[in-house]
């Protein structure tokens, strides 16, 4: 699928997304994606490592949560809240290891942060804004890696877990496929019109393939019992706020209108923006993206 990763997540009140995209493999650059008029805003780069599936938008989709890696530097990892699609931070956590890390908006002013009781403490300088509110993540709170943060993100978000998967088979590291589930972990949600949805089917049915990605999913979509179209492998799939299917395979952003009655057997994906040739590009945050 190239070296291009791309994972977006699309605010719960507001027709935005954030989207990450990755590579080379410690580059990662934010954007927004306006999912009204498909506009899409590039930010800021980190040279580093953001574990997309333990960030979240706000609601309103004004600030990100993003957990973030410079191994080589004192800090290491951190949580930070930003505002997109800008990196710079306004609250900071350090963490200092992989474990846990990131965070969810259960509301616009509260966020369930994943780190240790002795990581609660935020790095001097920064500060929260005045009636947000910090709690611990669960009842284990700086543990997991992207589960249980994504896990709980997709089931908030309209996601149903179907099937928990086989207890993960370990095929050695020279495999095509390090670790195997079979069968996969498989959620479903709905996409398309409200009164008429069809149901969109993630698999994942393996972990850190061989000269690719970490998570190796599937996607079809599915009417009733029946499988209308396979859309096969893409490293991310959801519903914008109008029922439309959103897709990043390869590179590139695309999107499907489900309209009712449509053949979506041959229905054809707009491609938004093909995001595979960016590079390293050093930018400002804007005042207005530095402060509350």
């Amino acid at each position: 699928m190239g070296s291009t990763r791309l994972y977006f997540i699309v605010a719960r009140e507001a027709p935005i997304a954030a989207v990450l995209r990755r590579g080379p493999t410690r580059q990662v650059e934010l954007l927004t994606w306006n999912l009204e008029t498909n506009e899409l805003t590039a930010g800021q780069w980190l040279k580093g490592r953001i574990y997309e599936r333990r960030c979240d938008l706000s609601p309103s989709g004004e600030y990100l949560i993003y957990f973030a890696a410079k191994y080589e530097t004192e800090l290491r990892t951190w949580t930070a809240v930003s505002r997109p699609p800008y990196l710079t931070a306004l609250a900071l956590w350090p963490k200092g290891d992989a474990w846990g890390g990131g965070g969810l908006f259960d509301k616009e002013r509260r966020i369930r942060l994943n780190h240790r009781p002795d990581e609660m403490k935020m790095k001097k300088g920064f500060r929260l804004r005045p009636s947000m509110e910090v709690v611990p993540f669960g009842e284990r709170p700086g543990w997991g890696k992207d589960d249980p943060i994504h896990d709980t993100r997709l089931r908030r978000d309209g996601w149903r877990r179907i099937d928990n998967g086989a207890i993960p088979r370990d095929q050695g590291r020279g495999a095509s496929r390090w670790i195997v589930y079979d069968p996969p972990i498989r959620y479903e949600r709905d996409v398309g019109p409200k009164d008429r949805p069809i149901k969109l089917e993630i698999s994942v049915e393996g972990l850190h393939e061989r000269d690719g990605a970490k998570y190796v999913p599937t996607y079809r979509l599915i009417k009733g019992t029946t499988i209308i179209r396979d859309l096969g492998p893409a490293d991310w799939a959801d519903a914008a706020p109008n029922g439309d299917l959103l897709l990043a395979r390869e590179g590139r952003l695309m999107r499907m209108a489900i309209a009712p009655g449509e053949n979506l057997a041959d229905a054809a994906f707009e491609v938004v923006a093909d995001l595979g040739d960016r590079r390293f590009e050093a930018r400002t945050a804007p005042i207005d993206a530095k402060r509350w």
